[in-house]
């Protein structure tokens, strides 16, 4: 192996076993340093109020939450002269997470199929071109003929169930007695990564405080039972009004929970919403309403029906949630992230000290140190302890010698 060669490996394995480390420079400056602190217990405080005592970053997060939800409403109503129970305005029919309480009703009684006028005011007609073109807004499908209406007015007709629904009755009042209805929610959910499974009000409760209680949020928050009229207080909205209209209310169940505390910490917390908020200022939907029907057969075989235009106030039970415990590899992971930010004081020192400061060249020259390559004529010289007697190589441009404690330079 030439002594070049051997000059080479040789610098590989010292270059390869050498340990560098950043060079230091202190800046004796008041005002850098006063912004080099205050940076760096900015991001000290965040970490700690923020990131680790708010967010509970030492903990593993599971929000795969796990939910059942069953409902129960309680409550009588008097409405066109009949008292109505939960089996009429309750729909669907109980247990849902999702139901309408009917407030409003308006009732076309005895509708057969056959033909007749149509009843809304959009169709009146002067001869039977003008009942030419569809709408999807009739009550049947058009025959293309104008008829006389039940007032003597002109309408288009349609074939369907007759006599048509004239939903334009204003005269019709809500039931009154709806804000005090009661909805009773039962809540289950369980967190299958820490297998955690709690219900929404305590176990120990007994029978005569579910018949008593009503839900408020400071004196009596694990009560499951609610009124429909405090509901609606917490949304800011008026009975009368969504009452009238219809209307979509939100109950939303949130679990937040820390089990590095007991699990008997680990309950519920309640908020409203009205959901369908963004529509009401709609003029072309607003509100919430149905139909539904009840069909009859009478003695003759003809069949017909009620048909009933609802108007409702629906309630949508929407479940979220989190538990967290400790980890400690979220917990490495974020103590390492807080000591990796404190370096970015020093960031911002620099770059205030480089290019805002006077003295700027100076700071620079003490910082940065630059290194050129060597010219073709330098000496590299590779060397091990001569006082030992050790053999030193040392390689110029185009000739080596051999050395050995005491003699002289013998050319290769």
């Amino acid at each position: 192996m030439s002594c070049q060669k051997r000059s080479k490996v040789l610098s590989f394995f010292t270059d390869f076993f050498t340990y560098e480390t950043t060079k230091s420079v202190v800046v004796k400056s008041w005002s850098v340093g006063i912004i080099n602190r205050i940076v760096q217990l900015l991001i000290i405080v965040y970490f700690i109020g923020w990131v680790f005592l708010h967010e509970k970053a030492y903990q593993n997060i599971d929000t795969g939450i796990e939910s059942a939800v069953m409902t129960k409403v309680k409550g009588f109503g008097l409405y066109n002269n009949q008292v109505m129970d939960v089996a009429d305005y309750v729909v669907p029919t109980q247990g849902a997470s999702v139901f309408c309480i009917i407030t409003k009703l308006i009732v076309s009684e005895n509708q057969t199929q056959s033909f007749c006028a149509e009843s809304s005011k959009k169709f009146e007609c002067v001869s039977d071109s003008d009942c030419s073109s569809l709408s999807v807004l009739e009550n049947g499908i058009l025959t293309g003929k104008c008829v006389e209406g039940p007032r003597g007015e002109k309408r288009c007709e349609i074939r369907g169930w007759c006599p048509a629904e004239d939903d334009t009755i204003n005269t019709v009042s809500p039931m009154k007695e709806a804000e005090n209805f009661t909805i009773f929610i039962k809540n289950s959910i369980r967190f299958p990564m820490f297998n955690v499974t709690r219900g929404n009000f305590p176990s120990n409760i007994d029978e005569k405080y579910i018949k008593t209680c009503k839900y408020d949020p400071v004196h009596n928050p694990s009560c499951p039972i609610f009124r429909v009229g405090d509901i609606l207080k917490y949304t800011n909205e008026s009975f009368n009004t969504i009452a009238s209209t219809g209307g979509e209310i939100g109950i939303n169940v949130g679990w937040v929970c820390d089990l590095d505390q007991s699990e008997e910490e680990c309950k519920p917390s309640y908020s409203f919403t009205r959901l369908d908020d963004v529509f009401q200022d709609n003029k072309v939907s607003k509100g919430y309403n149905f139909r539904f029907a009840k069909y009859f057969r009478s003695p003759d075989g003809t069949e017909y029906r009620t048909l009933h235009k609802a108007f409702a106030i629906r309630f949508d039970i929407l479940v979220s949630g989190k538990a967290g415990k400790f980890n400690a590899v979220p917990t490495v992971i974020n103590v390492v992230a807080a000591f990796t930010s404190v370096g970015l004081g020093t960031v911002l020192c620099d770059l205030i000290l480089l290019n805002f400061l006077k003295g700027a060249e100076q700071y620079k020259a003490k910082k940065f140190e630059e290194v050129r390559k060597r010219s073709p004529g330098h000496m590299t010289t590779v060397v091990q302890s001569l006082e030992s007697g050790a053999l030193a190589v040392m390689t110029m441009d185009t000739e080596c010698c051999l050395v050995t404690a005491g003699d002289h330079c013998s050319h290769l």
